[in-house]
């Protein structure tokens, strides 16, 4: 079971995790701005400094096969055996594709997940999901693989841009609403202008939490662990056709949309309560910026959501909530009715 440690002393606390591994040798993998930002708050470890330095391009567009070869090659070429170990200090992308490589490299080699950003704290970096996009299609290739141990640090949080902030927190949005009332309400209270960064430290440890205990129960979504798709199933086709148009949004955005789509179908098809879905609309309009895309767009839309890797047969398989914490797993919806969810998106949030 994949060990997630909340840290307070970053360097002492990777010091203790490394003393608890065994490898032969150690690599440290970033992307070209972690590597810049946040190497240094653990280049003074004395095994880190001792360590090669695998650094590929940033950004989820290069979450893919060509700088996956870079980090299977970096390794062969410096001496990584089976027996190797790999940080991944970065956000969701870094992770996902550091995941994926350790998992493949020589069939496998342990990792460290060491995320930098409130997505990959709260989602990428838990959880033991890794790929890559192929083809268009966002993490089309991949394996269930836990990385050993996953340190998170709010030290890093303070110095996100607002985007990346807010990007995160669409994930604990999501975690609130298939847990409970009182952690949806928690999210939807939080002041995202004016950060406390003691009480978001809180929330993210308690929206950790909520995957933490998902991902226990259902390590390879054969169940609940399915619950952790709400807002993707149509988030991952906004994200996939913003990179299509030129116009590429981040991952959290397409889910907060995703989010305001598929409670809109929970409404409809489940009875989700509508005075829950306009407050968390509310809370999205008030925080997520829109992306432009309109009527024309639909069917290319429908045809990611038809790609998307969840689905079973050639419906589109989504996750809905009957209410706040009361989870309804393997639901479908026909286009139509997905089209006045994008509808209800346009009118209520104003994309």
């Amino acid at each position: 079971m994949q060990k997630v440690i909340k840290s307070t002393d970053l360097n002492k606390d990777l010091s203790y995790i490394l003393s608890q591994l065994s490898y032969d040798r150690l690599f440290v993998l970033m992307d070209e701005n972690t590597d810049r930002l946040c190497y240094p708050f653990i280049a003074q470890n004395d095994l880190v400094m001792q360590a090669p330095k695998v650094v590929i391009k940033a950004g989820d567009n290069n979450k893919n096969l060509e700088q996956l070869s870079v980090i299977w090659k970096f390794l062969s070429e410096n001496g990584a055996t089976r027996h190797s170990l790999l940080i991944n200090l970065g956000g969701g992308m870094l992770t996902d594709i550091g995941g994926f490589a350790a998992a493949t490299f020589k069939r496998g080699i342990k990792c460290i997940n060491i995320p930098t950003t409130l997505l990959g704290a709260v989602d990428a970096a838990v959880g033991g999901k890794t790929g890559i996009n192929f083809d268009g299609l966002k993490n089309e290739i991949g394996a269930f693989a836990p990385a050993e141990t996953v340190l998170i640090d709010s030290i890093f949080f303070r110095s996100l841009d607002h985007p990346n902030l807010l990007s995160g927190y669409a994930e604990m949005i999501k975690h609130g609403l298939i847990d409970s009332e009182k952690e949806w309400k928690a999210t939807l209270s939080f002041d995202t202008e004016e950060i406390d960064y003691d009480r978001l430290k809180q929330l993210v440890v308690d929206s950790v939490g909520v995957k933490e205990r998902i991902v226990e129960i259902d390590p390879f979504e054969r169940g609940i662990r399915k619950a952790l798709n709400l807002g993707h199933t149509i988030g991952h086709a906004f994200e996939s056709l913003s990179y299509e148009i030129g116009k590429p949004i981040q991952h959290g955005y397409a889910v907060a949309w995703g989010i305001v789509c598929e409670l809109y179908l929970s409404q409809v098809f489940c009875n989700f309560p509508k005075e829950k879905l306009y407050k968390t609309v509310y809370f999205i309009k008030d925080n997520y910026e829109g992306f432009c895309f309109d009527c024309d767009h639909y069917e290319r839309l429908y045809e990611y959501m038809k790609h998307d890797k969840k689905n079973e047969s050639d419906t589109v398989n989504f996750t809905f909530l009957s209410d706040v914490g009361k989870i309804e797993i393997n639901q479908t919806a026909d286009k139509e009715a997905i089209f006045d969810s994008i509808d209800f998106l346009r009118e209520s949030v104003g994309l």
